[in-house]
Formats: structure tokens, sequence, C-alpha cells
């Protein structure tokens, strides 16, 4: 896949997006809009520009021109790195989708590998290693012979999962976030590898994680099925996620993220045959300076 663009590639259009973003940092979001619909006069084929627009109408008000910016910047993108398609279901513009474009996620934590630990722990004081390691512990077990984190971006989880691993393998989008995870020098495996659509075919697993991942998975089905073929009898499976107070299962947020509801985890822990073994609330990270409440939740397969 060809890199995205970030700028259109012509200096008179990305001079004119340039005093966009200025008037937008302003909040004059009308006339910015405006200004950015000059710059892709000048550059119609530029994807992340008409999608940058669609998030200046959005402020503006003006949904209908927002929705029909992401619809063209989806139609130059199919893949959706900018991830247009969830902006659309956020202002009701498409219908609800049970999961995010794959190349959103990617792309998304590809641009944040390089300053993801300072920004989840320092400025919005990320919780959920310890918590989850916290919860593992109290089931009385402090070893395991493989450990799978999965979705490991940089790393965080497996720190506190090598003390107690012999064996301990990542798996996870990005390849930004697993060259980071390597330099840590805590897992004995990297694998990139979609959540979405994994295929699992190596050694079963005494202790599986997912930390602070399932929010960016919508539809948790697939994934369980997943863990299931890769987790031992008798082995634990410790995840997090973003609380749903609302209706139904899952939500798609304002921060394009999901949540999921206490009723929807308890079900899917029945499916697929798990014990619960601990569900705990707890402030997982702060957001625009709230808490966001998510859930600790580990299992045991029986043996």
């Amino acid at each position: 896949m060809t890199p995205l663009q970030l700028s259109s590639n012509d200096l008179l259009a990305d001079r004119r997006a340039d005093y966009a973003e200025m008037l937008f940092a302003s909040g004059d979001h009308a006339a910015a809009a405006e200004l950015m619909l000059g710059a892709l006069e000048l550059a119609p084929g530029w994807a992340m520009g008409w999608f940058r627009l669609g998030e200046m109408q959005e402020a503006a008000g003006a949904l209908d021109a927002a929705a029909e910016a992401w619809r063209m910047s989806l139609k130059l993108e199919p893949a959706d790195r900018p991830g247009a398609a969830l902006k659309l279901q956020l202002i009701g513009a498409a219908p609800a989708a049970d999961s995010p474009p794959s190349a959103f996620v990617e792309m998304l934590f590809d641009q944040y590998a390089e300053k993801f630990d300072h920004a989840l722990v320092e400025t919005l004081h990320y919780r959920v290693p310890e918590l989850l390691a916290a919860a593992i512990g109290a089931t009385g077990r402090d070893r395991f012979e493989h450990a799978v984190d999965l979705g490991c971006g940089t790393g965080l989880m497996g720190v506190k999962l090598r003390p107690v691993a012999k064996r301990l393998d990542g798996y996870d989008i990005s390849a930004e976030m697993l060259r980071k995870a390597r330099d840590k020098g805590v897992y004995d495996n990297l694998v990139k590898a979609d959540l979405q659509e994994l295929e699992f075919a190596g050694e079963a697993a005494d202790l599986v994680t997912a930390a602070d991942v399932f929010m960016y998975l919508g539809a948790l089905d697939p994934v369980f099925a997943s863990v299931m073929k890769m987790l031992a009898p008798g082995g634990v499976f410790a995840f997090s996620v973003e609380r749903f107070a609302g209706e139904g299962a899952f939500a798609l947020q304002e921060s394009r993220r999901y949540a999921h509801s206490e009723a929807y985890v308890h079900g899917l822990i029945a499916a697929a045959g798990l014990k619960l073994v601990s569900l705990e609330r707890a402030v997982i990270r702060q957001d625009r300076r709230e808490p966001v409440e998510g859930l600790i939740v580990v299992t045991e397969r029986p043996a």
C-alpha cells in the first residue's frame, strides 16, 4: 500500500491548508473550512485533505457538507486509513459497523508509536497494565509457561508479564509499535497481526492478555474465538474494555474507540465456555481531563 499523503504535494494548496489550520485553531471553523475547500480545488485527489475538511465542516456545524467530504476521502482512500467511515457513523450518515477499518487502526498506531509511552503514561495516566497484572496476581498464580500479549503495542503490558512468563509472545497490527516493543527486549517473539483476522497455529498459551485493545475492535466474538484456539485448558485470559453504560452490547464513541457493556462481556465469557474469575470497574486512563471507566476482567478456561 502506498504511503498516505499527509500533504497535498502542491505548494499553493499546502499553503492554503496551513492558513486553514491557523483559522481553525483560532476558532473560526467556517472560514477554515472555506479555505480548506479552496486548497482542495487545487489538489482534488488529496484524501487526507478531504478528511480534514470534513472535520472542519463538522466543527462549523455543517454536517451534510462534512459527510460529503468524508465520502470523498473514502472514495480516494478505500482502505480508509484516515477513519472517515467512523466519522460518518458518528454523525449518523452511515450505518453502525461492528469493527473499525483495520488500515485506520494500523496507521493510528504507526503514527503514535514514537510518543506512545510518554503520552499514555505521563499525560493520560494510563493504568491498565498495573491493574491487569494485579488482577492476574490475585488468582494466586505467579508463573506461566507461555504468555501471549495481544495488541502488545510498545510493550507496556509485556514489562509486567516478563517476570512471571517463561516465554512471552506479542502480537500487534502496527509495525512501528512492534519496533518500539522490540527495543524493550522483554518479548521472546513478536508477530505483526490483525486481531480481527488472527490465525493462531502456535503452541498453546496458559496466559493470554489484551490490555486496552478491545476498544479498537468493536465486536469481540471473532477475537474471543481466536483466544480459545490459543488458550490451553486451565489457562488464564485477562483483558480490559472501556465500560459502556448505555443500552446495547457496545458503541462507537466520539473518540473513535468502542466501549463495551458488562452484559456483553458476561455473554462473551459464557459463550466461550470460560469461567469468570474477577471483574472490577476501575478508572483506566484520562481522556480530555475526564476519567475513563473500564472493566478489568480475568477469566479461566476449565481444565
